[in-house]
């Protein structure tokens, strides 16, 4: 860059007027779009510098497991309040609203698992006995809004509110009539089969790979100092002491 103080003004003297006031112009327009040239590269580095500091902070990936697939927003509100009852936040950690649970039983519903899609449906249909678990022709997603429905109702009767916004108490009583299965009947199926697969999905969402909803960021895996989907154990399983692992879930490996 030419310093605009070194720049060389021809006297007119020595030159012709023509000649000088080209010479002048030449080197004076040299030197002064230099400087001009050069503040405004100068300028845009300390202000591209400002800039950059002043870039808020990179926001958190979007975490798509947190999109509801089957439910609509108010079986949505249902089964993540019946779940925390079921899994209750406590001094040892989350509860099932913060981990994600009734994201994964909707993923689980929309899926082919919520409608039975590799179970024998074509009868003949006869009760079985209770270690045969369900034997009923209702897919398990139909099931599940029934129950959610009956929730919501005998709620309504009981207490004049909806399910979600009772308090603890009165949600955990509600609940234990559901689990027993005698006082409250669903239109095709019973109250106990229902919170039987409310409770089953609330474990699985709990403890299940955060890749299919629940579970989120490990905390299930990490209240259990569970490893999760390690690649290898080989060097450690020799070991006498307990080893406490980071937990790794599926989605570490496919970012690898």
């Amino acid at each position: 860059m030419i310093n605009i103080r070194e720049a060389t003004v021809v006297s007119e003297k020595d030159q012709p007027q023509s000649n000088s006031r080209r010479n002048f112009l030449k080197n004076s327009g040299i030197a002064i779009g230099g400087a001009v040239i050069g503040g405004a590269a100068i300028s845009s580095v300390f202000l591209g510098r400002k800039t950059q500091q002043a870039q808020p902070a990179a926001p958190k990936p979007v975490e798509y497991n947190q999109a509801l697939m089957f439910f609509n927003q108010e079986q949505y509100q249902i089964t993540e309040a019946a779940a925390e009852r079921i899994f209750p936040k406590d001094e040892l950690g989350p509860g099932a609203k913060e981990l994600g649970v009734a994201f994964y039983i909707d993923h689980q519903l929309a899926s082919p698992w919520g409608i039975n899609a590799r179970d024998y449906m074509m009868g003949p249909f006869v009760k079985g006995e209770p270690t045969q678990g369900n034997q009923s022709q209702m897919r398990r997603a139909d099931l599940f809004l029934l129950g959610l429905q009956g929730l919501k109702d005998y709620s309504q009767k009981k207490y004049n509110k909806d399910f979600q916004n009772l308090a603890e108490n009165e949600q955990n009583d509600v609940l234990k009539v559901f689990e027993k299965g005698e006082e409250f009947t669903l239109n095709g199926a019973t109250t106990k089969s229902f919170f039987s697969l409310l409770r089953s999905y609330t474990i699985e969402g709990v403890y299940s790979d955060p890749m299919y909803g629940g579970n989120k960021d490990m905390m299930g895996w990490k209240m259990r100092n569970y490893p999760g989907n390690q690649m290898s154990y080989t060097d450690l399983i020799e070991k006498d002491e307990f080893i406490k692992m980071e937990p790794m879930s599926l989605r570490d490996h496919m970012s690898h």
